[in-house]
């Protein structure tokens, strides 16, 4: 996958919606807890008369759907992965595999740019079970994208997924052969040749102005300091690379203190553990924001008598005390960007938390750190990738243009024989 899986948002891709559907609501259990039918996590209760089209057992491949997501031990990567092939949320946060399903057609959720085009609303549509798909099915799908406008980068990721989730059914021998198991060269997806990132490069003066514009962030409730102090928290926090993901999953125990310094344990892709050292702007950040949550938490909640559980109270959090989405922390860099005033003003609408993980790694390369040390910090599996935004350094004085039009120029001039 890339190395980007948590702004599939960004593309707006599709998820999945059905006529005649309702959302999934939670209500008592019958029998008591745990029983079946209560629209609890991991089980989504079908309304209306609709069916999906083309699949006969409904239950069976929502189940197995689940059942993959459920090997990914990293809640952001069982939801990308959700979002791409176009499912709701719901089916990624969940604990153990559903013993009892009562959906009978396609998930309903929000729509999208891409909303036809989602996988399993594209099957749907041509009344195919996915299970029947072939590789011809997923090669026409893939050219329904293209043809829709959606870019490269967006058709290689929601491939990926896609022959992943294949992968897993045919391992259990759901399916004959991986029909998404495709020849990328010849579809003009392969990763050998990567194209250039469209990730905006901020420099070190713009993330200082987002910086600045996050501790001026205009906010007229009495809890002005709590958001600003957030906000600047935020914004720090995504200045040491790290994936919007990761963030917003960090708890308060992940703050920690390892040879007398500062760090964070962060939860990365595939399920890996890395330190994250805060830097001393990071730090303050980070202290001064939680302070001020715990202030305001005090004058505004009673005591609560016993011992709490502190590990998993969020890292980053709501007023209510709630876990931040990434959605949320993306329209507040949004907000931040566009309040930054010139430093930013040409560029604030293509701001995004990823571009804070971009701006780590490409000053850190102009800074000459040691990449094998920049890969540490931002989880990179492969220093292949680092070294792909090394290759993205592109700059006037890395081109060789002018280097060619001088000798054009001094051949003009020169004398004929």
């Amino acid at each position: 996958m890339d190395d980007r899986p948590e702004d599939f948002a960004g593309d707006a891709l599709a998820v999945l919606e059905a006529a005649g559907m309702r959302a999934p609501k939670a209500g008592p259990r019958p029998g008591g807890p745990g029983g079946p039918g209560s629209g609890g996590p991991g089980e989504l209760v079908a309304g209306g008369d609709g069916v999906w089209p083309g699949v006969e057992d409904g239950a069976a491949l929502q189940r197995l759907v689940m059942e993959w997501l459920s090997q990914y031990s990293n809640q952001g990567t069982r939801q990308t992965y959700a979002y791409a092939l176009g499912l709701p949320q719901e089916w990624a946060i969940w604990s153990p595999p559903p013993t009892h399903v009562v959906r009978k057609s396609p998930p309903a959720a929000s729509s999208g740019v891409l909303h036809e085009l989602a996988w399993f609303r594209w099957c749907a549509a041509r009344a195919m079970d996915p299970r029947e798909a072939t590789g011809t099915h997923v090669k026409a799908w893939l050219h329904s994208l293209e043809a829709a406008g959606a870019s490269k980068r967006t058709r290689q990721r929601m491939l990926s997924t896609l022959s992943a989730f294949y992968a897993y059914l045919t391992e259990l021998g759901a399916v004959p052969a991986n029909p998404a198991a495709l020849n990328r060269t010849r579809l003009g997806l392969n990763r050998s040749a990567r194209d250039a990132s469209p990730t905006i490069r901020l420099t070190a003066t713009q993330l200082k102005a987002l910086l600045d514009a996050a501790a001026q962030l205009p906010n007229k409730t009495r809890h002005r300091s709590l958001y600003a102090a957030r906000a600047v928290a935020v914004v720090a926090l995504l200045t040491l690379g790290l994936r919007i993901s990761e963030l917003v999953g960090l708890d308060r125990d992940n703050l920690m203190v390892s040879g007398g310094e500062p760090m964070l344990r962060v939860l990365g892709k595939g399920g890996i553990h890395r330190e994250v050292y805060l830097t001393a702007l990071a730090s303050t950040a980070l202290e001064n924001y939680l302070a001020e949550r715990d202030r305001t938490a005090q004058a505004t909640a009673p005591a609560v008598r016993g011992r709490t559980n502190a590990s998993t109270s969020p890292l980053i959090a709501t007023r209510e005390g709630t876990r931040c989405s990434r959605f949320d922390l993306n329209a507040l860099l949004r907000r931040i960007a566009v309040q930054a005033g010139p430093a930013l003003q040409d560029v604030a609408d293509r701001v995004h938390p990823h571009a804070l993980r971009h701006a780590y790694v490409t000053i850190a390369l102009e800074q000459e750190a040691r990449i094998q040390h920049i890969q540490a910090d931002v989880g990179h599996a492969s220093i292949a990738t680092t070294q792909y935004y090394d290759r993205n350094r592109r700059t006037r004085e890395t081109t060789a243009a002018d280097l060619v039009e001088a000798a054009i120029r001094a051949a003009d001039s020169a004398p004929s024989a």
